[in-house]
């Protein structure tokens, strides 16, 4: 039999087969395309889904279950999704609605960082960790605790919202509700804003040349890639941006002293160009900083697939 995760992201909606020896053996893929009804999004993880198991070669009489991480806070009692910033999705009975168009299938729902560490901790850079922390840096900036080798859920399964602690008093305004918090200054959004206002005011950057004089191009990359051809405004919004990554990361290890703090998502991908000079700010600041053992910050294996393999493994 197989399992099926469908990562539910702000940008994409990713499915994944995934086999009996943890290999994903049949893709799908579609854009979120938010602010939506929920209904016109719950249609499209459906169609995704289809699209996976087409890709694989199976029917869903084949699959034991369905596992959905989605931004936001999830009460897994009733496979409500209670609240999700970024999809603007308020108390959606997202079990039934999955249920509705996959049939009497077993339906899981979580947090979506929450399975991406869950896919770490089973088949990535956690394996045979106890303690640790997921982090995603992507649309938003998600976070999913794992003590003791299981998710930290809280009492209301709303924990590890790492991404909704404040870092600014009187910050930048969030979609939470807060101002200031990390997600406004750590996220690939965040990267991307801050991007683009640093090229508001360098007109001869190369930022401007790599996309195409058009700032509607602008991506999470723009400014690595600039930096890397010696781009000095661009190094400079690199460099703030990961001192606002090391402000959340160290905050988490002062609170939690996980074994390990894996950095994924998007921005995740730039690997040492991020984890190096992140490893310095942490070094100089953290609390322990006189600690015998320290936590180790590294990047997360599985890249975009950890959500995939943690949602497929909900059923665990």
């Amino acid at each position: 039999m197989y399992r099926i995760g469908v990562d539910l992201g702000g940008t994409n909606i990713a499915v994944g087969v995934v086999s009996e020896d943890l290999k994903i053996v049949g893709r799908g893929k579609v854009k979120t395309k938010c602010p939506r009804p929920a209904e016109e999004i719950f249609d499209d993880i459906a169609l995704a889904v289809e699209m996976a198991m087409k890709d694989a070669g199976i029917t869903m009489d084949e699959v034991s279950s369905v596992g959905v991480g989605t931004p936001g806070s999830v009460n897994k009692s009733n496979g409500y999704i209670e609240f999700a910033n970024n999809l603007d999705f308020n108390k959606v009975p997202a079990k039934d609605m999955l249920e509705e168009r996959l049939g009497k299938k077993e339906i899981y729902i979580d947090n979506d960082a929450n399975c991406a560490a869950l896919g770490e901790a089973v088949a990535g850079v956690g394996k045979g960790v106890g303690n640790f922390v997921a982090v995603t840096l992507g649309t938003g900036v998600g976070s999913g605790i794992i003590i003791n080798g299981k998710i930290v859920s809280g009492v209301n399964y709303a924990a590890g919202e790492m991404g909704h602690m404040v870092i600014m008093v009187d910050g930048e305004q969030c979609n939470c509700g807060r101002r200031g918090c990390w997600e406004q200054y750590a996220s690939a959004t965040a990267l991307i804003s801050q991007t683009k206002d640093s090229m508001r005011h360098h007109h001869d950057s190369k930022m401007w040349e790599l996309v195409n004089d058009n700032i509607d191009n602008v991506s999470g990359r723009t400014a690595f890639d600039a930096m890397r051809l010696g781009d000095k405004a661009a190094k400079e919004v690199v460099d703030r941006y990961i001192y606002y990554v090391a402000a959340g990361v160290i905050n988490i290890i002062n609170a939690l002293q996980p074994e390990i703090i894996c950095i994924g998502g998007g921005i995740g991908h730039e690997g040492e160009t991020i984890l190096e000079p992140l490893r310095m700010h942490v070094n100089r600041e953290r609390y322990s900083i006189y600690a015998a053992k320290q936590t180790k910050i590294m990047a997360a294996e599985l890249g975009n697939d950890a959500g995939i393999f943690g949602a497929a493994l909900l059923d665990e």
